[in-house]
């Protein structure tokens, strides 16, 4: 598969007053065409931060401070903002995390998924608001031409996220990034919502980042797993690479704490078992520890965890499932200098 987005070193800071913020902090990861990265972590990790990195709309004071994001070999970071315009939503298409702030309250979905075909001048509106129609039946909304003149209030949360999706294949972009776009929906819908993403992949031949807390989401539709702590990426794998021998202990934390049937109720005497869990919080972003910053709730940590920040190195000589090796940011499988242990 042909490389479609290639991002090195992407750093992104916020100046607070609690001081700076490393939101995103040397990320570097690739998507090939076809492809669904997972990019996970927990809340307040720099998921989202980093999608919007992708197409420079950090909300200040916010802003890039280093990085390469090329794009089909071309490296966004050194292009104009008003060239920057023509690749979003037309190149490079966002889902929102929340389509209800997302949407705009006061014009109707059927105009907002026509809006981008009119700006980038594809079509003209009575042309878009009919693609609009076509769209939205795409997506699987009911009665999609009588819905055209809806407003979002008038729609569940489920045909609001369809909406939004929608949006985003309006222009058909290369590359759609999907900010937990199963959030605050009930488990039918969650399944509704992946089971429309992978479909209109497939139909639409797109590459797809989709990020989520949830791992049960990622486990059924990404390739790759990109695992995010504290503003960095910790572990890169093959999706069932990743979950079958997740190797940085943050994985396999979060790994343990999946909710299982039967891994609950009593255990022996009668006790109630809790949830496994990882140990602490997440660390305040404008006051990282030293070295790992994991290394706080890391139950194998060792005194060089404490010291030195771990660099994200390939796992081993080999390569894995779609030519993608293994890397991992951790000393318990690379000493200081790299060297495998």
């Amino acid at each position: 598969m042909a490389r479609l987005l290639e991002v090195t070193d992407l750093s992104t800071h916020f100046q607070t007053e609690e001081g700076l913020v490393r939101a995103v902090d040397r990320v570097s990861f690739s998507v090939d065409e076809g492809e669904t990265l997972g990019l996970v972590g927990e809340s307040g990790c720099g998921k989202s931060v980093a999608a919007l990195s992708l197409v420079r709309l950090v909300p200040p004071p916010g802003r890039i401070v280093s990085g390469r994001i090329v794009y089909k070999g071309t490296d966004l970071m050194a292009l104009r903002e008003r060239d920057m315009r023509r690749y979003r939503g037309r190149e490079i298409a966002l889902v929102f995390q929340e389509p209800m702030s997302a949407l705009n309250p006061v014009y109707t979905v059927g105009y907002q998924i026509a809006e981008g075909l009119i700006v980038h001048k594809m079509m003209r509106k009575r042309e878009a608001l009919l693609e609009a129609a076509r769209l939205m039946d795409l997506v699987r909304i009911p009665g999609a031409a009588d819905r055209l003149r809806d407003y979002p209030h008038q729609m569940s949360g489920g045909m609001r996220q369809r909406v939004m999706i929608a949006m985003a294949l309006a222009c058909r972009p290369s590359l759609v990034v999907a900010d937990e776009p199963t959030t605050a929906l009930d488990v039918t819908i969650q399944a509704e919502i992946l089971d429309l993403l992978k479909g209109l992949k497939k139909e639409f031949g797109l590459s797809l980042i989709l990020i989520s807390h949830n791992l049960g989401v990622i486990a059924e539709a990404a390739d790759r797993v990109a695992v995010m702590y504290a503003g960095r990426i910790v572990e890169q794998a093959p999706v069932r690479d990743l979950f079958a021998s997740p190797r940085h202990p943050y994985t396999e934390g979060l790994l343990r704490s999946i909710p299982r049937l039967g891994g609950g109720g009593e255990g022996p005497a009668g006790r109630k078992r809790r949830l496994a869990a990882i140990e602490g919080s997440v660390p305040n972003l404008a006051a990282l520890p030293t070295g790992c910053a994991f290394h706080p709730r890391c139950p194998d940590v060792m005194p060089e965890c404490r010291a030195r920040e771990p660099r994200l190195l390939p796992l081993g000589a080999g390569r894995a499932q779609g030519g993608a090796a293994r890397a991992v940011s951790c000393f318990k499988h690379h000493d200081a200098g790299g060297t495998p242990r």
